[in-house]
């Protein structure tokens, strides 16, 4: 569905994205994780068909978006980060306007207009107005409407952005469902847990480049301990009390607020803490989860 080989975008002399190669099959729910400034959205755009190609070699459902533009959006669905809808207008208008963009019979649009308010868990609001409806609702209004031209590839920046969890999990299931259908799903996420959910295969970018790729339970073995420990003691103590615990597992990090112990075997870890006589203010025993890994990879520092 999607090909790339040494793909590079710049911006007068600055490399947004430097050099990648990946391929996204059909069917498959691919992911594009990173810090603010990674990269990401410059390759979104450059797939999306909107921003041209720097350098390197681009293939989009087997297109040059360079030359056949058109014909590749026009089987492509697009969700931007922000909702584009048109607030004035109803529900099903917004479906049934943007249906005739792609030159769709008005019958056509209306029958598929209707299976995808019910889709979206719409139908009862399709004669309302887009404006007071909730985050949520709009949010499944515009992924309904980047879908009414039944595409192959639908383009997903930042799905979830600002929903509350019933909200986001309700939409994580509308998208696990399209993936069942066979619709391939391009993903850019800044959550961990929704990168897990989603994400058959993602990628970790950092400077314009890929730091990691694979699965979310590869990159977790890959990058990561089976478990972590969080260890929180009084205010001041940790560096020191670090000194004493950082060789009970395989890599230990030091917050403000607690110390991390990354092993395979988090109780054993925590017993050897409390055999030497410390006692924490609180003690957690977790899974390692993509967030551990992004952590790794990309660091800790705030990009703005």
């Amino acid at each position: 569905m999607v090909e790339a080989h040494k793909l590079v975008k710049r911006f007068g002399d600055f490399v947004a994205v430097d050099g990648v190669d990946f391929t996204i099959s059909k069917g498959e729910s691919f992911g594009f994780l990173g810090p603010n400034g990674a990269g990401k959205t410059s390759t979104m755009r450059m797939i999306s068909c909107i921003s041209p190609v720097s350098e390197g070699t681009l293939r989009v459902l087997g297109m040059d978006p360079a030359t056949e533009g058109a014909q590749i959006r026009a089987r492509m669905g697009l969700v931007p980060q922000e909702d584009s809808l048109d607030l004035d207008l109803t529900v099903l208008d917004n479906l049934m306007i943007y249906g005739r963009y792609f030159d769709m019979p008005k019958k056509v649009v209306r029958q598929r207009a209707d299976q995808l308010l019910a889709f979206a868990q719409l139908t009862e609001r399709a004669n309302d107005r887009v404006d007071p409806l909730s985050g949520g609702m709009k949010r499944r209004l515009t992924i309904a409407r980047a879908l009414i031209s039944d595409p192959d590839l639908l383009i997903l920046d930042e799905p979830t952005t600002g929903l509350d969890p019933q909200a986001r999990h309700l939409l994580w299931d509308r998208l696990y469902r399209l993936k069942q259908q066979g619709v391939t799903l391009v993903i850019t996420t800044h959550y961990m847990d929704e990168a897990e959910q989603l994400c058959d295969r993602l990628v970790v970018m950092d400077k314009g480049r890929f730091a990691a790729e694979g699965s979310p339970r590869q990159l977790i073995e890959q990058h990561a301990t089976k478990e972590v420990v969080e260890l929180r003691f009084q205010p001041g103590q940790h560096e020191s009390i670090a000194l004493k615990v950082g060789d009970l597992a395989e890599r230990h990090e030091v917050l403000p607020d607690r110390i991390l112990l990354y092993t395979d075997d988090g109780d054993a870890a925590l017993g050897d803490v409390v055999a030497m006589g410390l006692a924490p203010q609180s003690a957690l025993v977790r899974r390692s989860t993509l967030e551990d890994v992004f952590l790794r990879l990309t660091g800790r520092t705030l990009v703005d």
